[in-house]
């Protein structure tokens, strides 16, 4: 990795020496060692949160409700425990972010309702198409569908299921908690905003790879059509971790990064062969081109930081020397 050493490090952004950069870094430990301290830390938050999926022995599938709950419990005493690591790294490198600990993984108000409405718009205006392929297959017309989702006793029901609470609520919540609030803020005074955003999804995706486990385990197909899922769902979910951790950086907020996480999972990765076999092939391709297009277009002018107030991490590389990070405008 080339961000590890040599002229691209940011915390040796010291071209002006007549007012040196505020990062107590510069006065620690060397831009090399503190590049590595972020790699190692995150690699390590990456191994415990996959680590505690299996410290529950048990003979029975990834779904089963039992499974489920314990999981529940390992997961959440590791995101629980993981801003220890960002607390720990802060220590180790002597990089002093200028704000609290919490503003930095993205627990302010500032900015909070824009924050969780417009990245979640945004990517359901990417998801035009698979929209539109929903409400056209759902026997059920606008005005039941919306009273199916407002009834008290349909979210009872989604609540007591296992893995409605998995996919929807932990899952988003913890990975996006570990993978994006806490990397980040890591990585970022190591090898700027935009390597960041493509490095942290790395460890994103290699963290899904454990789904091979329990299929090669459960015999739940060839082996090479297992290792060929987990080549798709890596990419897939590598590219989805770099859109999120792009919003977390241009939000400077974790709640849009959940809630968009959240709709994927339920939304599931488009079903394109599908749409290109449907009864409706030509409206439905056109709401996915609309969508793909609309999407570009608004992305940028929907995730403008003006929106959401200062963000924390543009905050961090100005005090590591580097004011013109081209994600902080």
């Amino acid at each position: 990795m080339a961000a590890l050493g040599g002229d691209g490090l940011r915390l040796l952004s010291v071209s002006r020496p007549e007012r040196p950069p505020e990062s107590a870094a510069l006065g620690g430990p060397g831009p090399g060692l503190c590049c590595w301290v972020s790699v190692f830390s995150c690699l390590s938050l990456a191994c415990s949160y996959v680590g505690s999926l299996y410290v529950w022995k048990s003979e029975l599938p990834r779904d089963h409700p039992a499974v489920i709950k314990r999981r529940f419990t390992s997961v959440l005493v590791v995101s629980s425990l993981s801003p220890l690591c960002v607390l720990l790294w802060r220590e180790l490198t002597g990089i002093q972010p200028g704000t609290s600990l919490l503003t930095l993984m993205g627990f302010r108000l500032e900015g909070i309702f824009p924050a969780a409405l417009l990245p979640l718009l945004l990517t359901m205006i990417l998801f035009l198409g698979p929209l539109m392929q929903l409400s056209m297959d759902c026997p059920c017309d606008l005005a039941d569908g919306l009273k199916v989702v407002l009834a008290p006793r349909s979210w009872a029901r989604c609540l007591t299921d296992m893995r409605w609470l998995r996919n929807q609520v932990i899952a988003p919540l913890t990975e996006e908690l570990v993978f994006r609030a806490c990397m980040l803020p890591m990585l970022a005074p190591c090898m700027g905003l935009g390597p960041a955003v493509f490095t942290c999804p790395l460890f994103f995706g290699v963290a899904h790879f454990h789904h091979i486990i329990e299929q090669l385990r459960f015999r739940q197909s060839s082996v090479g059509n297992i290792f060929l899922s987990a080549a798709f769902q890596f990419s897939y979910t590598a590219v989805f971790g770099a859109y999120t951790a792009f919003l977390f950086i241009r939000t400077g907020h974790l709640i849009g990064p959940v809630l968009c996480h959240s709709f994927c999972n339920y939304m599931g990765f488009p079903a394109v062969c599908a749409a290109l076999e449907h009864p409706q092939r030509r409206p439905l391709l056109a709401g996915y081109a609309l969508g793909v297009g609309l999407f570009l277009i608004l992305l940028q002018p929907l995730t403008d930081p003006k929106l959401y107030g200062s963000l924390p991490l543009c905050v961090l590389l100005e005090r590591a020397g580097d004011s013109e990070a081209p994600l902080c405008s």
